[in-house]
Protein backbone atom coordinates (compact mmCIF):
# COMPACT_ATOMS: atom_id res chain seq x y z
CA UNK A 1 0.00 0.00 0.00
CA UNK A 2 0.84 3.84 -0.69
CA UNK A 3 0.25 6.33 0.34
CA UNK A 4 -0.62 8.88 -2.87
CA UNK A 5 1.76 12.05 -1.85
CA UNK A 6 4.67 13.93 -3.35
CA UNK A 7 7.87 11.92 -1.68
CA UNK A 8 6.06 8.94 -2.67
CA UNK A 9 5.43 9.61 -6.43
CA UNK A 10 8.70 7.18 -6.90
CA UNK A 11 7.25 4.04 -5.36
CA UNK A 12 3.98 3.98 -7.98
CA UNK A 13 3.84 1.49 -10.58
CA UNK A 14 1.79 4.08 -12.74
CA UNK A 15 2.41 7.42 -15.02
CA UNK A 16 3.55 10.17 -12.36
CA UNK A 17 4.72 13.86 -12.99
CA UNK A 18 7.83 14.02 -14.58
CA UNK A 19 8.50 17.94 -14.02
CA UNK A 20 9.33 19.43 -11.00
CA UNK A 21 6.22 20.36 -9.42
CA UNK A 22 8.43 22.44 -6.84
CA UNK A 23 9.18 24.95 -9.65
CA UNK A 24 5.61 25.10 -10.85
CA UNK A 25 4.43 29.08 -11.41
CA UNK A 26 0.70 29.07 -10.34
CA UNK A 27 -1.20 31.16 -12.89
CA UNK A 28 -5.04 29.83 -13.17
CA UNK A 29 -7.58 29.92 -10.63
CA UNK A 30 -9.98 27.21 -10.80
CA UNK A 31 -13.82 27.72 -8.30
CA UNK A 32 -15.42 24.59 -8.10
CA UNK A 33 -12.70 21.22 -8.28
CA UNK A 34 -14.54 18.54 -8.07
CA UNK A 35 -14.24 15.80 -10.38
CA UNK A 36 -14.99 17.13 -13.69
CA UNK A 37 -12.41 19.97 -13.67
CA UNK A 38 -9.65 17.28 -11.96
CA UNK A 39 -10.65 14.76 -15.21
CA UNK A 40 -10.62 17.67 -18.15
CA UNK A 41 -8.98 21.02 -17.64
CA UNK A 42 -6.58 19.80 -15.43
CA UNK A 43 -5.34 17.52 -17.18
CA UNK A 44 -4.79 19.76 -20.58
CA UNK A 45 -2.83 21.80 -18.38
CA UNK A 46 -0.82 19.22 -16.50
CA UNK A 47 0.10 18.35 -20.48
CA UNK A 48 1.61 21.45 -20.57
CA UNK A 49 3.52 21.64 -17.47
CA UNK A 50 4.47 18.07 -18.98
CA UNK A 51 5.68 19.90 -22.06
CA UNK A 52 8.31 22.18 -20.05
CA UNK A 53 6.31 25.09 -19.90
CA UNK A 54 6.31 25.44 -16.04
CA UNK A 55 3.96 28.55 -15.58
CA UNK A 56 1.00 27.42 -15.82
CA UNK A 57 -0.05 25.25 -12.45
CA UNK A 58 -4.16 25.76 -10.87
CA UNK A 59 -5.12 27.11 -6.99
CA UNK A 60 -8.21 25.75 -6.28
CA UNK A 61 -10.91 27.01 -4.66
CA UNK A 62 -13.84 25.71 -3.21
CA UNK A 63 -16.16 28.02 -1.50
CA UNK A 64 -19.36 25.27 -0.54
CA UNK A 65 -19.41 22.91 2.76
CA UNK A 66 -19.31 20.12 1.04
CA UNK A 67 -15.56 21.54 -0.42
CA UNK A 68 -14.22 20.76 3.21
CA UNK A 69 -13.49 16.92 2.43
CA UNK A 70 -11.42 18.29 -1.28
CA UNK A 71 -9.65 20.46 0.98
CA UNK A 72 -8.40 17.85 3.54
CA UNK A 73 -7.84 15.24 0.83
CA UNK A 74 -5.61 17.97 -1.22
CA UNK A 75 -3.82 18.87 1.85
CA UNK A 76 -3.35 15.78 2.72
CA UNK A 77 -1.23 14.62 -0.79
CA UNK A 78 0.32 17.86 -1.82
CA UNK A 79 -2.80 18.42 -4.08
CA UNK A 80 -2.08 15.37 -5.73
CA UNK A 81 -4.61 12.87 -7.29
CA UNK A 82 -5.27 9.56 -9.20
CA UNK A 83 -7.25 9.83 -12.85
CA UNK A 84 -8.46 6.58 -14.18
CA UNK A 85 -10.26 6.85 -17.78
CA UNK A 86 -11.28 3.68 -19.18
CA UNK A 87 -12.08 3.59 -23.26
CA UNK A 88 -15.06 1.70 -24.66
CA UNK A 89 -13.26 -1.40 -24.40
CA UNK A 90 -12.70 -1.54 -20.85
CA UNK A 91 -9.18 -0.51 -21.24
CA UNK A 92 -8.21 1.61 -18.44
CA UNK A 93 -5.39 3.75 -17.71
CA UNK A 94 -4.23 5.66 -14.85
CA UNK A 95 -1.87 8.34 -14.02
CA UNK A 96 -1.31 10.99 -11.10
CA UNK A 97 -2.06 14.71 -11.87
CA UNK A 98 0.22 17.38 -10.40
CA UNK A 99 -1.37 20.62 -12.05
CA UNK A 100 -2.88 21.49 -9.06
CA UNK A 101 -0.41 22.71 -6.92
CA UNK A 102 -2.33 24.40 -4.30
CA UNK A 103 -6.16 24.47 -2.84
CA UNK A 104 -7.89 27.32 -0.64
CA UNK A 105 -10.98 26.48 1.31
CA UNK A 106 -12.46 30.05 1.06
CA UNK A 107 -14.21 30.19 4.58
CA UNK A 108 -10.77 29.52 6.01
CA UNK A 109 -9.61 32.09 5.10
CA UNK A 110 -11.30 34.34 2.19
CA UNK A 111 -9.12 37.37 2.25
CA UNK A 112 -6.11 34.87 1.20
CA UNK A 113 -8.66 33.98 -1.85
CA UNK A 114 -9.24 37.83 -2.37
CA UNK A 115 -5.51 38.13 -2.85
CA UNK A 116 -4.84 35.78 -4.93
CA UNK A 117 -7.41 36.63 -7.39
CA UNK A 118 -5.28 40.16 -7.26
CA UNK A 119 -2.09 39.11 -7.81
CA UNK A 120 -0.51 39.55 -10.93
CA UNK A 121 0.58 36.23 -11.40
CA UNK A 122 -3.12 35.07 -11.66
CA UNK A 123 -3.90 35.45 -15.66
CA UNK A 124 -7.01 33.20 -16.17
CA UNK A 125 -9.48 32.66 -13.69
CA UNK A 126 -11.83 29.37 -14.73
CA UNK A 127 -14.91 28.06 -13.16
CA UNK A 128 -17.15 24.84 -12.91
CA UNK A 129 -19.59 26.09 -10.37
CA UNK A 130 -22.36 23.94 -11.95
CA UNK A 131 -25.42 25.43 -13.81
CA UNK A 132 -26.57 27.02 -11.23
CA UNK A 133 -23.95 28.82 -9.72
CA UNK A 134 -24.66 32.01 -12.38
CA UNK A 135 -28.39 33.13 -10.84
CA UNK A 136 -29.12 34.03 -14.32
CA UNK A 137 -32.49 33.10 -15.17
CA UNK A 138 -32.79 31.16 -18.49
CA UNK A 139 -35.78 32.19 -19.52
CA UNK A 140 -35.19 35.96 -19.20
CA UNK A 141 -31.45 36.05 -19.01
CA UNK A 142 -31.60 38.27 -16.02
CA UNK A 143 -29.18 37.49 -12.71
CA UNK A 144 -31.70 36.81 -10.37
CA UNK A 145 -29.41 34.87 -7.45
CA UNK A 146 -31.46 32.68 -5.40
CA UNK A 147 -28.53 30.96 -3.33
CA UNK A 148 -27.24 32.06 0.14
CA UNK A 149 -24.13 33.14 -0.23
CA UNK A 150 -24.15 35.47 -3.28
CA UNK A 151 -27.55 36.72 -1.84
CA UNK A 152 -25.45 37.34 1.73
CA UNK A 153 -22.41 38.79 -0.23
CA UNK A 154 -25.39 41.59 -2.32
CA UNK A 155 -26.60 42.83 1.40
CA UNK A 156 -23.61 42.78 2.99
CA UNK A 157 -20.19 45.08 3.30
CA UNK A 158 -18.16 42.21 4.64
CA UNK A 159 -14.97 40.31 3.28
CA UNK A 160 -17.35 38.38 0.31
CA UNK A 161 -17.58 34.40 0.43
CA UNK A 162 -19.81 33.74 -3.01
CA UNK A 163 -17.63 32.83 -6.28
CA UNK A 164 -19.50 35.76 -7.46
CA UNK A 165 -18.47 38.32 -4.43
CA UNK A 166 -15.10 36.88 -4.35
CA UNK A 167 -14.29 37.34 -7.92
CA UNK A 168 -15.78 41.33 -7.76
CA UNK A 169 -13.40 41.89 -5.33
CA UNK A 170 -10.64 40.78 -6.49
CA UNK A 171 -11.13 42.46 -9.83
CA UNK A 172 -11.82 45.91 -7.59
CA UNK A 173 -8.42 45.49 -5.66
CA UNK A 174 -6.68 44.48 -9.42
CA UNK A 175 -8.08 47.76 -10.65
CA UNK A 176 -7.28 50.11 -7.70
CA UNK A 177 -3.79 48.96 -8.06
CA UNK A 178 -3.54 49.33 -11.99
CA UNK A 179 -3.11 45.70 -12.08
CA UNK A 180 -4.74 44.49 -15.67
CA UNK A 181 -8.25 41.93 -15.00
CA UNK A 182 -7.70 38.28 -15.24
CA UNK A 183 -9.70 36.19 -17.64
CA UNK A 184 -12.93 34.70 -16.71
CA UNK A 185 -13.21 31.33 -18.71
CA UNK A 186 -16.66 29.42 -17.76
CA UNK A 187 -16.48 25.62 -17.97
CA UNK A 188 -20.09 24.95 -17.00
CA UNK A 189 -22.77 23.33 -19.15
CA UNK A 190 -24.79 26.14 -20.09
CA UNK A 191 -25.23 27.86 -23.80
CA UNK A 192 -23.21 31.25 -24.31
CA UNK A 193 -21.37 30.40 -21.12
CA UNK A 194 -19.19 33.22 -21.24
CA UNK A 195 -21.99 35.65 -21.72
CA UNK A 196 -23.82 34.37 -19.06
CA UNK A 197 -20.47 34.75 -16.49
CA UNK A 198 -20.69 38.06 -17.44
CA UNK A 199 -23.75 39.16 -17.21
CA UNK A 200 -23.83 37.05 -13.82
CA UNK A 201 -20.89 39.73 -12.62
CA UNK A 202 -21.40 42.15 -14.35
CA UNK A 203 -24.56 42.71 -12.75
CA UNK A 204 -23.39 41.54 -8.71
CA UNK A 205 -20.24 44.01 -9.17
CA UNK A 206 -23.34 46.94 -9.95
CA UNK A 207 -25.07 46.07 -7.08
CA UNK A 208 -21.96 47.26 -5.38
CA UNK A 209 -20.44 49.92 -7.86
CA UNK A 210 -21.18 51.40 -11.25
CA UNK A 211 -17.87 52.05 -11.92
CA UNK A 212 -16.33 48.77 -11.30
CA UNK A 213 -19.25 46.99 -13.19
CA UNK A 214 -18.78 49.24 -16.17
CA UNK A 215 -14.60 48.82 -16.11
CA UNK A 216 -15.49 44.60 -15.71
CA UNK A 217 -17.80 45.24 -18.59
CA UNK A 218 -15.31 46.73 -21.07
CA UNK A 219 -11.70 45.15 -20.13
CA UNK A 220 -12.84 41.63 -18.99
CA UNK A 221 -12.48 38.94 -21.64
CA UNK A 222 -15.04 35.80 -20.73
CA UNK A 223 -14.56 33.73 -23.88
CA UNK A 224 -17.16 30.78 -24.22
CA UNK A 225 -16.03 27.09 -23.99
CA UNK A 226 -17.63 23.76 -24.52
CA UNK A 227 -16.60 21.17 -22.62
CA UNK A 228 -16.95 17.35 -22.74
CA UNK A 229 -15.99 14.19 -20.67
CA UNK A 230 -18.21 11.55 -18.87
CA UNK A 231 -16.93 11.94 -15.42
CA UNK A 232 -19.17 9.99 -12.86
CA UNK A 233 -19.04 10.91 -9.10
CA UNK A 234 -16.17 9.83 -6.94
CA UNK A 235 -17.22 6.79 -4.77
CA UNK A 236 -15.20 4.37 -1.96
CA UNK A 237 -15.99 2.22 -4.69
CA UNK A 238 -13.69 4.31 -6.66
CA UNK A 239 -11.00 4.62 -4.31
CA UNK A 240 -11.37 0.56 -3.69
CA UNK A 241 -10.91 -0.21 -7.21
CA UNK A 242 -7.84 1.93 -7.55
CA UNK A 243 -5.98 0.62 -4.30
CA UNK A 244 -7.11 -2.78 -5.73
CA UNK A 245 -5.59 -2.39 -9.36
CA UNK A 246 -2.94 -0.26 -8.71
CA UNK A 247 -2.06 -0.56 -4.61
CA UNK A 248 -2.42 3.62 -4.88
CA UNK A 249 -4.48 4.78 -1.17
CA UNK A 250 -5.61 8.36 -2.77
CA UNK A 251 -8.80 9.98 -1.06
CA UNK A 252 -9.39 12.28 -4.06
CA UNK A 253 -8.82 9.87 -6.88
CA UNK A 254 -11.82 10.24 -10.11
CA UNK A 255 -12.61 7.79 -12.85
CA UNK A 256 -13.80 8.88 -16.15
CA UNK A 257 -13.89 7.78 -19.85
CA UNK A 258 -11.29 8.34 -22.31
CA UNK A 259 -12.79 10.59 -24.52
CA UNK A 260 -11.94 14.15 -24.17
CA UNK A 261 -12.77 17.51 -25.72
CA UNK A 262 -12.62 21.26 -25.19
CA UNK A 263 -13.37 24.19 -27.40
CA UNK A 264 -12.51 27.28 -26.53
CA UNK A 265 -13.10 30.95 -27.58
CA UNK A 266 -9.63 32.14 -28.38
CA UNK A 267 -9.33 35.92 -26.48
CA UNK A 268 -6.71 36.21 -23.26
CA UNK A 269 -5.62 39.14 -23.18
CA UNK A 270 -2.90 38.36 -20.72
CA UNK A 271 -1.85 35.29 -22.50
CA UNK A 272 -2.67 31.70 -22.23
CA UNK A 273 -0.52 28.30 -22.99
CA UNK A 274 -0.06 26.08 -25.91
CA UNK A 275 -3.55 24.69 -25.20
CA UNK A 276 -3.70 23.73 -28.89
CA UNK A 277 -0.83 21.95 -28.67
CA UNK A 278 -2.52 19.37 -25.81
CA UNK A 279 -5.49 19.19 -28.12
CA UNK A 280 -7.71 22.13 -27.41
CA UNK A 281 -9.94 23.39 -30.12
CA UNK A 282 -9.28 26.96 -30.26
CA UNK A 283 -12.12 28.65 -32.59
CA UNK A 284 -13.68 32.28 -33.05
CA UNK A 285 -16.85 31.30 -32.38
CA UNK A 286 -17.88 28.08 -29.81
CA UNK A 287 -21.79 28.39 -30.30
CA UNK A 288 -22.30 25.62 -33.01
CA UNK A 289 -20.12 23.24 -31.16
CA UNK A 290 -21.76 24.23 -27.92
CA UNK A 291 -25.30 23.77 -29.15
CA UNK A 292 -24.29 20.44 -30.65
CA UNK A 293 -22.97 19.21 -27.12
CA UNK A 294 -25.94 20.73 -25.13
CA UNK A 295 -28.63 19.57 -27.14
CA UNK A 296 -27.52 16.24 -28.02
CA UNK A 297 -25.37 15.11 -25.49
CA UNK A 298 -26.52 16.59 -21.98
CA UNK A 299 -30.36 16.82 -23.48
CA UNK A 300 -29.76 12.85 -23.72
CA UNK A 301 -28.82 12.28 -20.32
CA UNK A 302 -32.19 14.20 -19.06
CA UNK A 303 -33.88 12.52 -21.95
CA UNK A 304 -32.72 8.88 -20.72
CA UNK A 305 -32.45 9.32 -16.96
CA UNK A 306 -36.44 9.85 -15.82
CA UNK A 307 -37.60 7.45 -18.30
CA UNK A 308 -34.68 4.68 -17.53
CA UNK A 309 -35.51 5.30 -13.71
CA UNK A 310 -39.79 4.83 -14.03
CA UNK A 311 -38.58 1.65 -16.00
CA UNK A 312 -36.47 0.34 -12.82
CA UNK A 313 -33.14 1.03 -14.08
CA UNK A 314 -29.62 2.56 -12.37
CA UNK A 315 -26.84 2.59 -14.73
CA UNK A 316 -26.49 4.73 -17.72
CA UNK A 317 -25.26 1.64 -19.54
CA UNK A 318 -27.93 -0.69 -18.77
CA UNK A 319 -30.29 1.82 -20.32
CA UNK A 320 -28.19 2.55 -23.56
CA UNK A 321 -27.92 -1.20 -24.29
CA UNK A 322 -31.62 -1.41 -24.23
CA UNK A 323 -32.77 -1.29 -28.04
CA UNK A 324 -36.35 0.83 -26.84
CA UNK A 325 -34.72 3.08 -25.29
CA UNK A 326 -31.25 3.57 -27.96
CA UNK A 327 -34.47 3.83 -30.49
CA UNK A 328 -36.01 6.61 -28.83
CA UNK A 329 -32.47 8.64 -27.99
CA UNK A 330 -31.95 7.90 -31.63
CA UNK A 331 -35.27 9.42 -32.57
CA UNK A 332 -34.72 12.59 -29.89
CA UNK A 333 -31.35 13.33 -31.22
CA UNK A 334 -32.42 13.23 -35.36
CA UNK A 335 -36.01 14.04 -35.33
CA UNK A 336 -35.85 16.97 -32.08
CA UNK A 337 -32.40 17.97 -31.78
CA UNK A 338 -30.37 18.05 -34.64
CA UNK A 339 -33.04 20.44 -36.74
CA UNK A 340 -31.83 22.96 -34.13
CA UNK A 341 -28.55 23.17 -34.49
CA UNK A 342 -26.28 25.17 -36.77
CA UNK A 343 -23.58 23.68 -39.22
CA UNK A 344 -21.02 22.37 -36.66
CA UNK A 345 -17.40 22.56 -38.56
CA UNK A 346 -15.70 19.43 -39.44
CA UNK A 347 -18.02 17.42 -37.43
CA UNK A 348 -20.69 14.52 -39.16
CA UNK A 349 -23.40 14.87 -37.22
CA UNK A 350 -24.65 11.57 -37.53
CA UNK A 351 -21.72 9.76 -36.76
CA UNK A 352 -21.47 11.92 -33.73
CA UNK A 353 -24.73 10.78 -32.30
CA UNK A 354 -23.53 7.12 -32.93
CA UNK A 355 -20.51 7.98 -31.05
CA UNK A 356 -22.69 9.48 -28.09
CA UNK A 357 -24.61 6.49 -27.67
CA UNK A 358 -21.34 3.90 -27.76
CA UNK A 359 -19.98 6.36 -25.12
CA UNK A 360 -23.11 5.78 -23.17
CA UNK A 361 -23.21 1.93 -23.44
CA UNK A 362 -20.02 1.80 -22.20
CA UNK A 363 -20.37 -0.40 -19.16
CA UNK A 364 -16.93 0.22 -17.77
CA UNK A 365 -17.66 3.76 -17.23
CA UNK A 366 -20.26 3.27 -14.47
CA UNK A 367 -22.11 6.02 -14.84
CA UNK A 368 -25.51 6.21 -13.20
CA UNK A 369 -29.15 8.17 -13.96
CA UNK A 370 -28.97 9.30 -10.49
CA UNK A 371 -26.26 11.48 -11.08
CA UNK A 372 -27.82 13.17 -14.14
CA UNK A 373 -30.68 14.21 -12.35
CA UNK A 374 -29.42 16.37 -9.89
CA UNK A 375 -30.85 19.52 -9.70
CA UNK A 376 -33.02 18.50 -12.53
CA UNK A 377 -35.14 21.91 -12.74
CA UNK A 378 -31.37 23.72 -13.62
CA UNK A 379 -30.63 21.12 -16.05
CA UNK A 380 -33.34 20.61 -18.46
CA UNK A 381 -33.90 24.50 -18.89
CA UNK A 382 -30.41 24.49 -20.51
CA UNK A 383 -30.48 21.52 -22.21
CA UNK A 384 -33.69 20.35 -23.21
CA UNK A 385 -36.02 23.56 -23.51
CA UNK A 386 -34.76 25.12 -26.05
CA UNK A 387 -35.10 22.50 -28.37
CA UNK A 388 -38.43 22.46 -27.53
CA UNK A 389 -38.79 25.71 -27.69
CA UNK A 390 -37.36 25.91 -31.12
CA UNK A 391 -39.72 23.25 -32.52
CA UNK A 392 -42.75 24.54 -31.32
CA UNK A 393 -41.58 27.68 -33.34
CA UNK A 394 -41.02 26.23 -36.60
CA UNK A 395 -43.67 23.44 -36.14
CA UNK A 396 -41.46 20.43 -35.54
CA UNK A 397 -41.65 17.04 -33.35
CA UNK A 398 -41.88 17.38 -29.64
CA UNK A 399 -43.26 14.09 -28.54
CA UNK A 400 -39.86 13.44 -27.53
CA UNK A 401 -39.04 16.03 -25.38
CA UNK A 402 -42.53 15.88 -24.49
CA UNK A 403 -42.22 12.70 -22.98
CA UNK A 404 -39.16 13.54 -21.04
CA UNK A 405 -41.21 16.15 -19.36
CA UNK A 406 -43.72 13.59 -18.64
CA UNK A 407 -41.46 10.81 -16.74
CA UNK A 408 -39.91 13.76 -15.06
CA UNK A 409 -43.51 14.85 -13.42
CA UNK A 410 -43.85 11.32 -13.00
CA UNK A 411 -39.92 10.94 -11.54
CA UNK A 412 -40.95 14.05 -9.30
CA UNK A 413 -44.66 12.40 -8.64
CA UNK A 414 -42.47 9.62 -6.90
CA UNK A 415 -40.34 11.73 -4.60
CA UNK A 416 -43.91 12.97 -3.15
CA UNK A 417 -44.53 9.86 -1.13
CA UNK A 418 -43.21 10.01 2.76
CA UNK A 419 -41.10 7.17 2.84
CA UNK A 420 -39.56 8.40 -1.07
CA UNK A 421 -35.57 9.33 -1.08
CA UNK A 422 -34.98 12.87 -0.74
CA UNK A 423 -35.01 15.00 -4.31
CA UNK A 424 -31.76 16.68 -4.84
CA UNK A 425 -32.69 19.47 -6.50
CA UNK A 426 -32.58 23.03 -4.93
CA UNK A 427 -36.12 24.07 -5.85
CA UNK A 428 -37.43 20.29 -4.59
CA UNK A 429 -40.42 22.30 -2.14
CA UNK A 430 -41.87 24.01 -5.18
CA UNK A 431 -41.56 21.24 -7.80
CA UNK A 432 -43.11 19.03 -5.65
CA UNK A 433 -46.07 21.30 -4.54
CA UNK A 434 -46.25 22.17 -8.02
CA UNK A 435 -46.75 17.83 -9.45
CA UNK A 436 -49.11 17.50 -6.44
CA UNK A 437 -51.84 19.66 -7.75
CA UNK A 438 -51.39 17.37 -11.88
CA UNK A 439 -54.28 15.03 -10.03
CA UNK A 440 -56.62 18.01 -9.84
CA UNK A 441 -55.19 20.22 -12.44
CA UNK A 442 -53.62 18.36 -15.59
CA UNK A 443 -50.51 20.20 -16.47
CA UNK A 444 -49.92 21.94 -13.79
CA UNK A 445 -46.59 21.61 -13.52
CA UNK A 446 -45.72 23.41 -16.66
CA UNK A 447 -47.29 26.25 -14.74
CA UNK A 448 -44.00 26.25 -12.90
CA UNK A 449 -42.87 29.57 -14.29
CA UNK A 450 -38.77 29.42 -13.01
CA UNK A 451 -38.29 26.12 -15.28
CA UNK A 452 -40.51 27.01 -17.73
CA UNK A 453 -41.53 30.69 -17.99
CA UNK A 454 -44.62 31.34 -20.40
CA UNK A 455 -43.82 28.20 -22.31
CA UNK A 456 -46.23 25.81 -20.26
CA UNK A 457 -49.25 27.98 -21.96
CA UNK A 458 -48.44 26.66 -24.93
CA UNK A 459 -51.36 24.47 -26.04
CA UNK A 460 -50.02 22.26 -28.63
CA UNK A 461 -47.10 21.31 -26.04
CA UNK A 462 -49.71 21.29 -22.95
CA UNK A 463 -52.40 18.73 -24.61
CA UNK A 464 -49.00 16.47 -26.19
CA UNK A 465 -47.79 16.65 -22.34
CA UNK A 466 -51.36 15.52 -20.96
CA UNK A 467 -52.18 12.71 -23.05
CA UNK A 468 -48.59 11.17 -22.82
CA UNK A 469 -48.08 11.47 -19.23
CA UNK A 470 -51.56 9.68 -19.05
CA UNK A 471 -50.08 6.82 -21.29
CA UNK A 472 -47.08 6.65 -19.15
CA UNK A 473 -49.13 6.21 -16.29
CA UNK A 474 -51.17 3.64 -17.56
CA UNK A 475 -48.55 1.92 -19.71
CA UNK A 476 -45.06 1.94 -18.05
CA UNK A 477 -42.48 3.36 -19.52
CA UNK A 478 -40.74 -0.04 -20.78
CA UNK A 479 -44.03 -0.33 -22.39
CA UNK A 480 -44.74 2.59 -23.82
CA UNK A 481 -41.51 2.80 -25.28
CA UNK A 482 -41.55 -0.51 -26.99
CA UNK A 483 -44.51 0.70 -28.78
CA UNK A 484 -42.81 3.93 -30.07
CA UNK A 485 -40.00 1.32 -30.96
CA UNK A 486 -42.47 -0.91 -32.42
CA UNK A 487 -43.95 1.89 -34.82
CA UNK A 488 -40.65 3.32 -35.89
CA UNK A 489 -40.25 -0.08 -37.29
CA UNK A 490 -43.67 -0.43 -39.00
CA UNK A 491 -42.50 2.64 -40.80
CA UNK A 492 -39.47 1.77 -42.31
Amino acid sequence: MTQLSQANLSRLQIEVPEYDRSTVRPAVVHFGVGGFHRAHQAIYLDAILSSGDLGWGIVGVGVMPADRAARDAAHAQDCLYTLVTTDPQGEQTAKVVGSIVDYLYAPDDPTKVVEVLASPSTLIVSLTITEGGYGVNDVTGRFEPSDELTLSDLASTEIPRSVLGLLTEGLRLRRERGIAPFTVVSCDNIQGNGHVARTALTTFAREKSADLADWIAAEVSFPCSMVDRITPVTTDETRQSLFNSYQVEDRWPVRSESYLQWVLEDNFPLGRPDLAAVGVQLVEDVEPYELMKLRLLNASHQAMSYLGILAGYNWVHDVCRDPDFVAFLSRYMHTEAIPTLRPVPGVDLDAYCNQLLARFGSEAVRDTLARQVVDASERLPKFLLPVLREQLDTGGAIDCCTLVLASWSLYLEAHTDADAPELVDRRKDDLLQAVLQESTNPGALLDFAPVFGELGTNERLRSNYVALRAQLLSQGARALLSTWAGSANQTR
